[in-house]
């Protein structure tokens, strides 16, 4: 070989030596703690039920057991900006889940664990890797909102759960299939844990689910997260707030979360002198006779929608009603009671009379009032999830075009086509039927409505399509 061949060799050599080792010095190989050991539960803690937990092979394996609550092993470490990952596979006939952030104490609940889960879901449900609130909230992120998620999770073998908390943001990943994208800033640090969950059938019992290869990582965390996709909606809980991919999107609050500003009376010029306040970030129509608008009477936006996606949280006292209107018209209907358009019904279905009243329960919460009653339409015969009376629950109306949808908690509920035959048929047999084009109206205002009974809103936001 000519020196000169051999000295570019040697010069190339060098020179792809310090590219890489300047590559593993900029970009360090990720330092994940094991969580097992293989051997022992060190470092672990059960808390609340009695299911068993022991070990075979490389694997921590949980044991359900009848007539005991949900049981947690749990990390003895709290954490609070971590990724981590385990495999996972459950029988087909148990439930559990995954902890992250969540805690147990003497003053919440008796000690009862609570926060949130990463769920493991083997059922035709199909929510594996959705965001649950155990014993708070419920579901904050179910797979309704995301469909390629749901197919992510392979039944009787393991899968692989990614989980990443950062911040105010928890992201997860089953099998490589981004599931969630949720923003929520109620509590940022706890420990982990491993579920058992409770069983109600003896043909349940000595069903198991098993996790291994796991393990955390606290540091250098962004230069180790996973991109997210583009097509998994981000659902955020932020109070009165736009995240930065929102804001990106053309999201923008409807309601600021202080004053009037972009509202006035449906039957006003002005805003209302009373009647609705705000205070500590809530819009709340305070309580009067209980009659439709016979108070300071309903309040809309001084801006019209068409083609939007609102989204808004409600939280309602016992036996209340209200709602939110869209496609209202406020020239209609100058005598008494409200202003004319399509209703997302809020109300008490247990104690509110109305949830009796119209066809086969058109006027309860979340449905089409007096049109199309709701149901839980992500997972048919589940039954709608309602987070009670004194709790915060959410609201979405997406309209695009003629085609709407209602979500209640992030599972859509009712789902139409505005001026189709069947549309314009359950209008003829409603309250509406004598309004020329109800529904049909190509813009109008969003409107809370004031039906006499206390009922708070916030994070009031929109976007236009």
């Amino acid at each position: 070989m000519k020196k000169t061949t051999l000295l570019q060799a040697v010069l190339s050599l060098l020179v792809y030596l310090f590219v890489v080792n300047n590559t593993l010095a900029d970009n360090p190989a990720p330092n994940w703690q094991k969580l097992f050991n293989g051997k022992d539960l060190k470092g672990w803690k059960k808390l609340n039920g009695d299911a068993e937990y022991k070990i075979e092979g490389d694997a921590i394996v949980g044991i359900s057991k009848l007539n005991t609550p949900n049981t947690f092993l749990a990390t003895e470490k709290m954490y609070s900006d971590f990724i981590f990952e385990v495999d996972v596979m459950v029988d087909n006939r148990l439930n559990s889940g995954i902890q992250v952030r969540s805690n147990s104490m003497e003053s919440y609940n008796n000690g009862r664990v609570h926060g949130y889960q990463v769920e493991i879901d083997p059922s035709t449900r199909a929510y594996s890797g959705g965001l649950y609130d155990e014993a708070r909230r419920g579901w904050l992120y179910p797979l309704s909102r995301n469909d390629k998620g749901r197919k992510s999770f392979r039944t009787g073998e393991w899968n692989t759960y990614h989980i990443e908390c950062i911040g105010n943001k928890i992201r997860t990943w089953v099998n490589g299939v981004m599931c969630t994208n949720l923003v929520d800033d109620v509590t940022s640090e706890g420990f982990i844990a491993l579920q058992v969950h409770a069983i109600g059938q003896p043909e349940q019992e000595g069903t198991e689910v098993r996790w291994k290869n796991i393990r955390v990582l606290t540091e250098d965390l962004e230069a180790n997260r996973w991109k997210p996709d583009p097509d998994v909606d981000e659902v955020s809980y932020l109070k009165n707030e736009l995240t930065e991919k929102e804001a990106r999107e053309g999201w923008r609050l409807l309601w600021n979360g202080k004053d009037s500003e972009g509202w006035r009376g449906a039957k006003l010029d002005e805003f209302p002198e009373s009647g609705w306040e705000m205070k500590d970030g809530e819009l709340t129509i305070l309580a009067t006779d209980g009659g439709e608008s016979t108070g300071p009477g309903d309040i809309i936006t001084t801006d019209q929608f068409s083609s939007f996606e609102l989204e808004l949280e409600f939280k309602i006292t016992e036996g209340a009603n209200s709602g939110v209107k869209y496609f209202v018209d406020p020239t209609l209907n100058k005598g008494t009671g409200s202003a004319i358009g399509l209703e997302f019904q809020i109300l008490d279905d247990r104690k509110h009379p109305d949830a009796k009243k119209g066809v086969s329960g058109n006027r309860t919460l979340g449905s089409l009032y007096d049109l199309i009653r709701a149901d839980n339409l992500s997972v048919p015969g589940k039954g709608k999830t309602f987070r009670g009376v004194g709790s915060w629950n959410k609201a979405r109306i997406v309209v695009k075009g003629n085609h709407v949808e209602h979500w209640l908690n992030n599972e859509k509920v009712v789902e139409f086509e505005r001026g189709s035959q069947i549309f314009r048929a359950l209008v003829a047999y409603s309250k509406y039927k004598d309004w020329e084009n109800f529904g049909e109206y190509p813009e109008g205002p969003i409107l809370l409505q004031d039906h006499g009974n206390t009922v708070s809103y916030r994070s009031v936001k929109i976007r236009e399509f």
